[in-house]
């Protein structure tokens, strides 16, 4: 009897790089050096011999491929998906990536080695930036574009409790839906399902080969990186409100407005001033350094800075913000 060969498996790591500058969220891309032009994460495999942890590895990467050194890191899930890293009729071994959450300061002064470049996150999700208002691509482009292939099947798919028009209006905010922030991920899948982004028809699903165009759904990144950069973003929008995580993307002193807009910029929200004062007061999780900032551009405003006592005073001190909409 002979014995059926196993596809090999290659372990890789993936980082999500989180800074903020200007008020924008950024991520950092890097080149993988072969010639494709599309933005990817910072990776590479899982050397068992030179790294003795997955997390080592994954910093001497970036520090590779980036020039920075990580500071906070958090795993976020293994992604291992068939079609989402291979192209058609390749036999190389199969990769399972661990993607990673990081977050760092660093955007204005990392080492700049080449084909590394912080770029604004919103570019890969235009749909996901509600901080001025409802993003038009979703009237333009989304609803249509998915209403047209819920209507293909009315009933729930066998695999799912919710039908395809449930999963929009529910994902998407439909029909007077409220919208989650938190569900970038889900939003992005359901693109993907429905064959509407470039990753889909690249990997040779039925939905998009079947389409004569695509519509112009935010910017394509290498291999399944951008369904990584969704999940990053889901894990830092919901972590917001139990961690206080955002202190990690903040300089050592700060005012509250500088606070609020970074909050904003990973929300994706627009955060009513007062109300996130009166929050970030009563979650007693900065205290006054006495100095005042002349930075404004205008009036001199006072600095803050984390008042990391609050870490060992409840279990969950984070900024559970609603925004207006």
């Amino acid at each position: 009897m002979s014995e059926k060969l196993l596809t090999p498996i290659e372990i890789g790591l993936t980082a999500a790089i989180v800074a903020i500058e200007g008020n924008e969220p950024l991520i950092l891309t890097a080149s993988a050096g072969d010639g494709d032009k599309l933005a990817g994460l910072p990776f590479g495999p899982f050397d068992a011999v030179s790294h003795r942890t997955f997390e080592i590895g994954l910093r001497a990467w970036v520090e590779e491929q980036a020039g920075l050194r990580l500071g906070y890191v958090e795993q976020l899930y293994t992604f291992g998906d068939r079609g989402r890293h291979t192209q058609a009729g390749d036999t190389d071994a199969h990769v399972a990536s661990i993607g990673y959450l990081a977050l760092t300061r660093a955007a204005d002064n990392a080492s700049r080695v080449p084909g590394a470049t912080f770029e604004p996150w919103y570019r890969f999700f235009p749909w996901e930036d509600w901080r001025e208002a409802r993003p038009g691509i979703i009237e333009a482009a989304i609803f249509p574009a998915l209403t047209n292939w819920a209507a293909q099947s009315e009933q729930p798919d066998s695999a799912r409790a919710l039908s395809r028009k449930d999963r929009v209006k529910l994902y998407f905010g439909a029909e007077g839906a409220q919208w989650d922030e938190e569900r970038v991920l889900d939003r992005y899948e359901l693109l993907y399902e429905a064959g509407l982004v470039e990753e889909a028809r690249r990997d040779g699903r039925p939905a998009a080969l079947a389409r004569e165009s695509l519509p112009m759904l935010g910017v394509a990144m290498r291999f399944d990186h951008r369904r990584i950069l969704a999940t990053a973003i889901a894990r830092l929008r919901a972590k917001l409100k139990y961690r206080p995580v955002v202190f990690e993307l903040l300089p050592p002193e700060f005012t509250l407005t500088e606070l609020q807009r970074t909050v904003e910029a990973i929300s994706g929200r627009h955060l009513h001033k007062q109300n996130f004062r009166r929050l970030v007061e009563a979650g007693a999780l900065v205290e006054p350094t006495g100095v005042m900032s002349t930075q404004t551009g205008g009036r001199p405003a006072a600095l803050f800075r984390f008042r990391r006592e609050v870490l060992q005073e409840r279990p969950a001190p984070g900024l559970r913000v609603r925004g207006r909409r």
